[in-house]
């Protein structure tokens, strides 16, 4: 059994061509292509994400050297652009769907991007490509009263059911945000897991809800991507992003108390 820390890389829009709100936490298909390429030659393993977590919940054995492949979202490019690599190299990976934004009957038209049609997600799903959960409309969780947060993990989960014809059982946080509440929710709601961001390793003793992953961005460079896939020098790398998500995080958890306060007053 792999008790070591696994990194999980947090992929979101795989595109030559990304829209100014993509465009930072998307790569280029060179650059996925060269990054797929590099896992294979270190002689890693991608496995997808409800392996992994059921794994490390039963004591089953993983094997050598896991790596996690996930993207995030459900943008057009993963089908167009990051399927046929990971064919090439047999790849596990993971993809987590807000089902709001991708094409078809349920659209809300929030996306930020070209989405994927869910003939593509099936196509994905074919092809051995975990899909999971990433709630309907994109929202922060935490942020939802009870009613609203409920609706949009029962509504993500049942559109995937019934496109996919199984139930997710991996969710992913959208923006990496939860709290007791949310993740409380989540497992309620019938996920067995479910990862956040965190740019970290994960690790067994984090928990099946609050599984940290590592983010790929355009401007990864290989020399970057191979610390990130061997572990090493994850806190340097990620020094700024954390320092800005404690200060984001206080500003938020301020407008949570405004926002109950006025609510009591009601």
């Amino acid at each position: 059994m792999t008790e070591g820390p696994v990194p999980i890389l947090m992929y979101h829009s795989v595109a030559t061509a990304p829209n100014d709100a993509t465009r930072a936490l998307s790569v280029a298909p060179e650059a996925f292509a060269e990054q797929m390429a590099l896992i294979d030659d270190l002689g890693l393993t991608p496995v997808d994400t409800g392996d992994l977590a059921a794994g490390w919940r039963s004591g089953r054995s993983l094997p050598p050297h896991p790596v996690l492949i996930t993207f995030d979202d459900g943008y057009e490019g993963v089908h167009r652009h990051a399927l046929p690599v990971l064919a090439k190299h047999g790849f596990a990976a993971t993809l987590f769907v807000s089902t709001g934004w991708i094409r078809g009957a349920y659209d809300t038209g929030g996306a930020l991007d070209t989405m994927l049609g869910w003939d593509q997600v099936r196509e994905l799903a074919a092809a051995g490509v975990e899909i999971g959960g990433h709630s309907h409309t994109h929202p922060q969780l935490d942020q939802l009263d009870d009613e609203r947060l409920r609706h949009e993990l029962i509504h993500c989960r049942d559109i995937v059911t019934d496109e996919l014809g199984a139930a997710p059982v991996s969710f992913a946080y959208p923006y990496g945000y939860s709290s007791r509440r949310v993740r409380e929710a989540v497992r309620e709601t019938g996920y067995a897991q479910a990862l956040a961001v965190g740019n970290g390793l994960a690790r067994r003793r984090q928990g099946p809800y609050a599984l940290q992953r590592v983010t790929v961005r355009r401007g990864t460079g290989i020399e970057e991507f191979e610390r990130l896939v061997e572990g090493r020098s994850i806190a340097r790398t990620f020094a700024r992003d954390r320092a800005l998500t404690k200060g984001y995080a206080m500003v938020r958890r301020a407008r949570q108390v405004r926002r109950k306060a006025s609510r009591s007053r009601v």
